[in-house]
């Protein structure tokens, strides 16, 4: 009898190559880029049965379902708007912001988590994370996890 799914959230760059090529059959298929699994095994350079042996057991973080609940812990520089900033970037991305959790700022940065949800974001978990980092005052944006 087969355990209980034990579940991890990787950096993609230590993942094998044959696991990113997967996820990347899956978008072109998907997307309908490739009408086959056997097109998109070849489009990316794997064979069927590689794709067959991982396509149920990898997944990139955003296929997953698109109403989960997304954490994110921010370290903020402490000065005034910042906090502002980042939560104009949740609602312009279409997040729904469940709780924020900001703690008195040391040595003038503030850690700050956000949980939101994701049904009606409008961009990728990347896409959001990558327009965090650039609003001025933002030091460090880690992705906690999902619900």
């Amino acid at each position: 009898m087969k355990g209980r799914a034990t579940y991890y959230l990787v950096d993609g760059a230590v993942l094998p190559e044959v696991c990113l090529k997967v996820v990347e059959a899956k978008k072109l298929l998907k997307s309908g880029r490739a009408k086959t699994i056997n097109e998109a095994a070849q489009k990316v350079g794997i064979s069927r049965s590689a794709f067959y042996k991982y396509k149920d057991s990898i997944q990139s973080f955003n296929e997953k379902g698109a109403d989960r609940i997304v954490t994110i812990n921010a370290t903020l520089r402490d000065e005034p708007g910042v906090l502002s900033n980042i939560l104009n970037v949740f609602a312009e991305a279409g997040c729904n912001v469940l709780t924020i959790n900001q703690n008195i700022p040391y040595n003038e940065v503030a850690p700050v988590s956000v949980a939101f949800r994701t049904d009606n974001m409008m961009m990728d978990i990347e896409t959001l994370i990558e327009l965090l980092y650039a609003v001025d005052g933002t030091v460090d944006i880690n992705l906690i996890g999902s619900k």
